[in-house]
């Protein structure tokens, strides 16, 4: 009998250092459990809205994120690209206005009250870069190349999961890394922007500024 009766009080004693029954509902703990929290929710609340956009991966998506930093990554490289070019004379007579013989309607852009701005050179050839690098890059997303993937969804294809908050940290060519770096890329074209809004100097000004005068500045 008194070992029974010290079974019962070791049994007892235990079972005071035991969690007790979660009473919270399944779906609570379900969506507790998914990482980021958000970013799972709002996946699946757009999915429910907006049907049709979701079956091609357009919206609050994990492939639409992924294309997003992209071509965040890519206009950091065109950025660069740009000032180097500024800095090194690389653009011929940068600061002389178009012909309106030659160029026609491109020379001016309309103003208001009649007016107009005449564009230089140097912004010719860069609006001509952007159109070309964009050709480049809705082919690149509507006819790829074998081994890339579209931008859109193909029928019945899954889109990826989501990632969170915070993706895992991967190295070398991988999806978690191209994640991260395509969000660092994306927040760094908000805060340059906010920069340059905020203390009204021009975008490229922003980006000399951040990298210590390197850019802008012939080495």
């Amino acid at each position: 009998m008194a070992r029974l009766l010290c079974a019962a009080a070791l049994l007892s004693t235990a079972s005071a250092f035991v969690a007790p029954a979660s009473k919270v509902a399944p779906a609570t703990v379900a969506k507790s459990e998914q990482p980021g929290g958000f970013m799972p929710m709002a996946t699946e609340t757009f999915a429910k809205d907006f049907p049709i956009f979701n079956s091609y991966g357009w919206g609050v998506s994990a492939k639409a994120e992924r294309w997003n930093g992209r071509h965040a990554m890519f206009g950091w490289v065109f950025i660069v690209a740009t000032g180097y070019c500024q800095a090194h004379g690389l653009i011929p007579n940068p600061s002389q206005a178009l012909d309106f013989k030659e160029w026609g309607t491109l020379a001016i852009i309309s103003g208001g009250k009649g007016g107009g701005l005449t564009i230089t050179n140097e912004r010719a050839c860069i609006l001509i870069a952007n159109v070309h690098f964009l050709m480049v890059s809705l082919c690149a997303a509507w006819c790829p190349l074998p081994f890339q993937d579209t931008l859109l969804l193909e029928q019945g294809e899954p889109d990826e999961e989501p990632t969170g908050l915070i993706p895992a940290f991967d190295t070398g060519l991988t999806p978690a890394a191209e994640m991260w770096n395509g969000r660092l890329a994306m927040l760094g074209l908000v805060v340059v922007s906010a920069y340059s809004l905020i203390y009204q100097v021009p975008f490229l000004t922003a980006v000399d500024t951040m990298l210590g005068g390197t850019l802008l500045t012939p080495q």
